[in-house]
């Protein structure tokens, strides 16, 4: 979808008086319009093999021979478009429709022929992201309904609801949901069914803990999760589903045999999952634990030089982040000061890696420690989410207001998220990840934006020239996986701050007043506008207000291609943020814009059903 296609039918769906859904997708439904906006992102968009015409999006495989249609809900000037109802696909009696499954196969055999690679295990894949919100939606199609309210008092209910309220994943990626393992095995243990639980609790002898803090004290959530563990041993706990996965493996029933490590059984206060699976919540700390599970693209566990690398950042950015909050009012990052886990020894001496990893937990921050009085913090997902799916969405914090104060909502928004992120880059060298999972937006009463926090310092990285010194004094190991270099580390911000984060935000808000998509752009040109001129207009800033391309994350192209996280590559998108684009959709030039748009669609889309 080229930008002169979404200015051509903004207008149009601008006149469209609702378009949120009345109800929520199905399984099927959900997971074939996720595979579609892959497509549409990095496949036919990129070929100019798309249209939109007669409220449809259409879209065209080219290797395979295939023409798709969807109907349209709304339209944006970012091609991240929303859909309603079946796909179909064009045969010689007309439109027939496709299930998620086909379509799919359609997918992987484009992409086969596309690239030259096969992947055996993408259908695979996708079957297990289908199973997963499935079960997810039938759990809680029998869960008794809530009331929590955003400003009713109890936030912790609401934040975890916020959590827990993700049923159908990244819009963006082919498998949003795909784990493995049965779907027995992990359904005690999944946000989406609300899932909270004891922990595992082992006593290890204190000469085979292997732990590093940030400031004495750091490990002190994990010491007062039990009182009674006996003298020389220390306390690890452990998710009940990795110590089910890893009970049986050698060096640990030896250690068990020996008395080195002591199984004490599930016990303690439950913790809840989050909606990252690994990362649980009892109210107080977060822990995040390893999983041998493959959740999207990567098995999740703890590897060794994340667990030192998440203290390391934690001790030696202290100046840092300190500096980026008292600049910024209303930003914190939530620190990581410790981990714990078992070094049993392996043949040749050294810490078992397996065990090591396995059993490797790092301590986070609770949000009481960064919070705000008198907010109430909520997942910046579950906000966006394009389903109201949680007590926490846009459409419960802004129920029936006008679009003047969507606006004033968005604009306070913005001005929390974006100069923090912003001088963290230009400033100090520091990457942040601020992308939707990452972010907790903590409002007030009146649901209005108070403060933001980050988290996760897994996917917080450095910018090599700027931290030289920093760098040198930690082991290699340790280091070089916590560095990008400058232009990659500017993709990534900008992919996880506009593309991922505040393009869905935005998003949620235009499926309320569709009228004012352009509007919200412009306030995010102008809050980019108003830190280049106060803080100078490094390079990059300056092209990004010129409306150069965006880069969005090839997820389904990583996916296809077994790529991990690091090694994702970005396809670009045409930027809605040019001044003259958005003064034309604006108003200026609208009516001609319109036309313009209509007659490129009608255009695109007699070539498409000419090249069949």
């Amino acid at each position: 979808m080229s930008l002169t296609d979404a200015i051509g039918t903004a207008a149009s769906a601008a006149t469209r008086a609702a378009v949120s859904p009345a109800a929520l997708p199905t399984a099927d439904d959900a997971v074939a319009h996720t595979l579609l906006n892959c497509l549409l992102r990095e496949l036919s968009g990129p070929e100019h093999q798309t249209a939109v015409a007669d409220g449809h999006l259409l879209l065209w495989l080219p290797r395979r021979g295939v023409l798709l249609r969807a109907a349209l809900r709304r339209t944006s000037l970012l091609g991240a478009h929303r859909f309603t109802g079946p796909v179909r696909e064009r045969q010689e009696d007309g439109w027939a429709e496709v299930g998620w499954r086909r379509l799919a196969e359609y997918v992987q055999d484009e992409l086969t022929l596309r690239t030259d690679v096969r992947n055996e295990e993408f259908l695979e894949q996708v079957a297990s992201s289908h199973q997963a919100v499935s079960a997810a939606l039938a759990v809680r199609a029998e869960r008794p309904a809530t009331d929590t309210a955003v400003g009713d008092g109890d936030g912790l209910a609401a934040y975890l609801e916020s959590e827990q309220s993700l049923v159908y994943g990244h819009r963006f990626h082919p498998t949003p949901k795909a784990r493995t393992g049965d779907t027995a095995s992990w359904l005690a243990y999944a946000p989406e069914t609300g899932a909270s639980f004891q922990l595992r609790h082992l006593a290890v002898r204190e000469h085979l803990i292997a732990q590093e803090t940030a400031a004495d004290g750091a490990a002190q959530p994990l010491d007062r999760l039990r009182a009674d563990v006996p003298e020389g041993y220390r306390l690890l706990p452990a998710h009940p589903w990795q110590y089910e996965m890893l009970r049986e493996h050698p060096q640990l029933r030896a250690a068990f045999d020996r008395g080195d490590i002591l199984d004490l059984g599930l016990a303690g206060k439950p913790f809840a999952a989050t909606a990252s699976v690994r990362t649980l919540y009892d109210g107080a700390t977060f822990l995040k634990f390893s999983l041998n599970i493959r959740i999207t693209n990567c098995l999740r566990k703890n590897a060794s030089y994340e667990l030192s690398g998440a203290v390391a950042l934690t001790r030696l950015l202290a100046p840092v982040l300190a500096d980026l909050e008292t600049r910024f009012p209303g930003t914190a990052m939530l620190r990581e000061p410790a981990y714990r886990s078992i070094a049993l020894p392996g043949p040749d001496g050294t810490p078992d890696r397996s065990v090591l990893e396995g059993f490797g937990v790092i301590v986070r921050e609770g949000l009481l420690a960064r919070l705000m009085p008198g907010t109430t913090p909520l997942l910046a997902a579950a906000v966006a989410d394009e389903y109201p799916t949680g007590p926490g969405h846009i459409s419960r914090l802004l129920a029936d207001t006008s679009a003047q104060t969507a606006l004033d909502w968005w604009a306070a928004y913005l001005k929390l998220l974006v100069p923090p992120v912003l001088a963290a880059y230009f400033d100090h060298g520091l990457v942040l990840e601020p992308h939707l999972q990452n972010v907790v937006v903590c409002v007030d009463e009146e649901g209005m934006p108070a403060q933001v926090l980050f988290r996760d310092l897994e996917g917080t990285k450095l910018v090599p020239e700027q931290h030289a010194d920093l760098l040198a004094s930690l082991p290699a190991e340790v280091a070089d996986p916590m560095t990008y270099d400058a232009q990659r580390g500017w993709d990534r911000v900008v992919y996880c701050l506009l593309v991922n984060h505040i393009a869905e935000v935005l998003a949620a808000l235009a499926d309320l007043h569709p009228q004012s998509e352009a509007a919200l752009w412009a306030r995010v040109r102008a809050t980019l506008q108003t830190y280049a001129d106060r803080n100078g207009c490094p390079p990059r800033l300056a092209a990004l207000l010129a409306g150069v391309p965006l880069p969005a994350k090839a997820n389904l192209l990583t996916r296809w291609e077994r790529k991990a996280d690091r090694d994702a590559g970005y396809v670009r998108l045409a930027s809605p943020l040019a001044e003259d684009v958005l003064s034309q959709v604006l108003g200026d030039h609208a009516d001609d814009a319109h036309e313009r748009g209509l007659d490129h669609a009608r255009e695109r889309e007699h070539d498409t059903r000419s090249a069949r």
